[in-house]
């Protein structure tokens, strides 16, 4: 099916997520030789996870994900590519196009806390996230199922509830404004 580019809505590459073997080895060489920051840290889906950033505006532009296999070459070590759209309206109609698809599959949408993200499988089975910043940080990882039928306002009011209660919260400002004191030299 062709689509009609000018309906898409714009998309920003924003991050990427690798499977790794050794975690600690390997957020150590990105923090030490590339200068990454580490954000947040946790275990989701039997793995253990670390987010790292070098932007102070991005909770994460990389994340590392233990559970890589012990074969080597391409394709072995992509954990996921995501894309940032810049509203919820965005993540509903790339909801619809990939709905409309038979070659893809595993559509998921989760709430973060900090983004609302819409995740499915390419055609070759691999992971693709499109995903829209909330107005606030919680420690990662963190994830909910939610409805991108409900409207933007209750989606907000939703999240909004759920993040105040947990350790951490804050706004994304605020802790981007910490986060920069991190980052910088």
């Amino acid at each position: 099916m062709l689509l009609n580019m000018t309906h898409l809505p714009h998309l920003t590459l924003r991050h990427l997520g690798m499977f790794v073997r050794d975690i600690e080895r390997m957020s150590g060489f990105y923090k030490e030789v590339l200068g990454f920051t580490q954000t947040d840290s946790g275990h989701v889906r039997g793995h253990d996870v670390v987010f790292l950033t070098r932007d102070e505006k991005s909770h994460h532009q990389l994340v590392m994900e233990t559970g890589r296999s012990e074969h080597t070459g391409p394709g072995f070590g992509l954990q996921q590519i995501s894309f940032q759209v810049s509203a919820l309206e965005d993540l509903r109609v790339m909801h619809a196009l990939v709905k409309a698809r038979s070659d893809v599959g595993l559509i998921q949408t989760i709430d973060h806390g900090n983004a609302w993200s819409l995740y499915f499988r390419d055609p070759e089975d691999n992971r693709v996230e499109i995903y829209l910043d909330s107005p606030w940080y919680i420690p990662q990882p963190y994830g909910e199922v939610f409805n991108l039928d409900s409207t933007d306002a209750e989606i907000h009011a939703c999240t909004f509830q759920k993040v105040q209660a947990i350790a951490g919260y804050q706004t994304m400002g605020h802790w981007q404004e910490q986060l920069a004191q991190q980052i910088k030299p």
